[in-house]
């Protein structure tokens, strides 16, 4: 089914947001906005607000944003073409229809999900009776409550081949075999998959039944512990997260995802009451399975058992999210005290040492230097360089270019300061790091340019009037604070390399810093012969009047948003190219990068409204506003 963003559009404008809202939520007339109490998360001063001219909602205080499509999927917890079919009704708009075969694959899914939820009432029922006897006394000994034996549909198989058929008999048994509850021989015999297990549903993102877990009642040899359904058309082990249907809404209140290594452990976070936990299925957390979580928080935790074993599947996960890596996306990982998993964590020390730990997760980074350097034995110089391989050989997977070159530079330092202790007092973390001759790896002096052909240069690149506002504001504050080139040299230059068009600007800054001379504070051309500036009210670090260091750091952050700018351009433009083949999953990235958006230009806004902390009168209120939709829409369009 393709959705184009044109129809997507048109449905958001058929569909008056705020009426979509105020089935659920209060709202007050604030102006041409509305506003409330946020309902993602406890406030007692509105800071939600609607805007039906823009068509999307946003909150000051948990930063939750969307469209009347966001706010379906969120707040009713539809799966998005379910959300978009119901929206498509009340507007009055037909639905793309599917291809034939997409319509097959689909009615044929519809068939299989009333075989898995007809087997799953049978193990309930079966769990209820005198045969379930047995499995009830677990569930005991677990400490599970009643509302969470019911709310995650524990159920018992019996320990007998042939139940099943019986037991659904209006279905046939290719139906039985291809939903994964029967398994068929080479020979033809068939019999049941799941014997004499304590019964898990596994459901998708709509909470609907489409495969199981059984976990034996006695330990038994050469008998698995725990036994998934095979994959099947309902059912793929690396693209579905188990409890995701409950947690995904939990999360949003929470601000939080954390992953644990199998179902049990979720069911004891949820019974100790953590709702808001999911896990993979029997195999290591995949591709898929992350970008899963990165669409509900942009750090998801990793909270696995103590044992070798645990730190083996987190450091699998980590290096599987490695390549896919982008600025403010990675993973948090908890590491459990030794021989401890979640369980018996909860047990032991109780859920409030737990959600200290929950909350001061490893960052990726951490884990891979912590985990290289106790890989193997450091006694020798050829086991140290085998340490830094390893480290550069992690880093090489990293396909963004920004983040690659951060890990490569912070996992240097620590390979340095770890294999190389010893340094004089002038050593620091950064010098000398990079070597060789590009004007990168030279340490320039942070002092005045007085040469003439050195303000010449400057002087021309600053007035090209061909600068977008941005780029030309932060060449001119270059040019009235030449000491910030060595400062900014390497993220300029890494923007020079990633865009042809700011490389031509952006290459000849760095000429200028050969000529440096060190005398008398002049900046690189005089008042007089100086090129128009941009206007100077629309950056603080251009006004004469202020305080030359809060306009030095203010220009770093108008340099951060010159560097961030084209990723986030880029990364909207794939976002949007992927509507025909993945609508779901861009749709989700395109409302995640343009709250990104809306920060990036509330940010460009306010840089206008910045005053030097120096300034001897205090700023009005109302010069300096809190960023709202309204204003951060309205912002220099760069």
């Amino acid at each position: 089914m393709a959705l184009s963003p044109q129809w997507l559009d048109e449905l958001r404008a058929r569909v008056t947001l705020s009426s979509v809202i105020q089935r659920t939520t209060k709202l007050q007339k604030a102006g041409r906005e509305w506003k409330a109490c946020c309902p993602f998360h406890n406030e007692s001063t509105p800071s939600f607000t609607v805007n039906d001219q823009k068509a999307f909602y946003h909150c000051f205080g948990c930063g939750a944003h969307g469209d009347v499509i966001r706010w379906i999927t969120d707040q009713r917890g539809l799966g998005f073409m379910d959300a978009v079919k119901e929206l498509a009704a009340e507007a009055g708009m037909e639905v793309p229809a599917p291809d034939p075969v997409a319509a097959q694959k689909a009615e044929k899914r519809a068939e299989l999900i009333d075989v898995t939820v007809a087997a799953q009432e049978w193990f309930v029922e079966r769990l209820g009776s005198d045969i379930g006897a047995k499995a009830r006394k677990y569930l005991g000994s677990r400490g599970f409550s009643d509302s969470v034996i019911r709310e995650f549909g524990f159920g018992y198989a019996p320990d007998e081949k042939q139940s099943l058929p019986g037991a659904l008999a209006s279905f046939d048994e290719a139906m039985l075999v291809e939903s994964g509850m029967r398994i068929e021989t080479e020979d033809g015999k068939k019999y049941d998959r799941f014997r004499d297990r304590l019964m898990l549903p596994i459901q998708d993102a709509r909470g609907r039944v489409i495969a199981f877990g059984g976990r034996i009642l006695d330990k038994r040899d050469g008998v698995a512990k725990y036994l998934n359904s095979p994959d099947t058309p309902l059912f793929d082990k690396g693209s579905t997260l188990y409890n995701l249907h409950r947690a995904s809404p939990a999360s949003r209140k929470t601000g939080r995802i954390v992953v644990v290594e199998g179902y049990m452990d979720v069911i004891a976070l949820a019974n100790a009451g953590i709702v808001d936990a999911v896990a993979p299925l029997g195999t290591a957390l995949t591709e898929r399975q992350i970008e899963l979580l990165w669409r509900m928080v942009e750090r998801p935790v990793l909270c696995f058992d103590g044992d070798a074993a645990g730190q083996k599947a987190a450091m699998r996960a980590a290096t599987r999210a490695l390549p896919l890596l982008r600025p403010g996306h990675s993973l948090g990982i908890v590491r459990m005290p030794q021989g401890l998993d979640p369980d018996d964590f909860l047990i032991e020390r109780g859920k409030a040492a737990l959600e200290k730990l929950l909350d001061e997760p490893a960052s990726l980074l951490d884990t891979l230097w912590q985990f290289e350097r106790e890989a193997q034995p450091l006694d020798s110089p050829e086991a140290k360089a085998g340490l830094k391989a390893r480290l550069l050989t992690h880093v090489d997977t990293i396909e963004d270019q920004d983040i690659r070159s951060l890990y490569r530079r912070e996992l240097l330092d620590r390979f340095s300061a770890f294999a190389f202790p010893k340094r004089d007092n002038n050593w620091t973390p950064n010098s000398g790091r990079n070597g060789g001759n590009s004007w990168k790896n030279r340490n320039f002096p942070s002092r005045p340019v007085t040469s003439n052909a050195a303000r010449a240069s400057l002087k021309s690149l600053a007035g090209g009037g061909n600068r977008d506002a941005l780029l030309a504001g932060v060449l001119a504050g270059l040019r009235r604070f030449p000491d910030q080139l060595d400062r900014h040299c390497e993220d300029l230059s890494d923007l020079a390399e990633r865009d042809q068009k700011v490389a031509a600007v952006i290459n000849p800054l760095f000429e200028i810093l050969e000529p440096l001379e060190a005398d008398e504070e002049t900046p690189i051309s005089s008042p007089t012969g100086r090129p128009a500036l941009p206007d100077n009210n629309r950056f603080a670090f251009l006004r004469e009047g202020t305080d030359p260091q809060a306009a030095r750091d203010i220009l770093a952050e108008a340099v951060s948003l010159l560097v961030e700018r084209p990723a986030l351009e880029a990364a909207l433009a794939a976002a949007t190219a992927r509507f025909s083949t993945d609508p779901e999953g861009a749709f989700a990235d395109q409302q995640r990068l343009l709250k990104r958006k809306l920060e990036f230009e509330a940010r460009l806004g306010q840089m206008a409204s910045m005053r030097a902390a120096a300034e001897d009168e205090a700023v009005p209120e109302t010069d300096n506003p809190a960023p709202t939709p309204e204003t951060a829409d309205s912002a220099p369009n760069t």
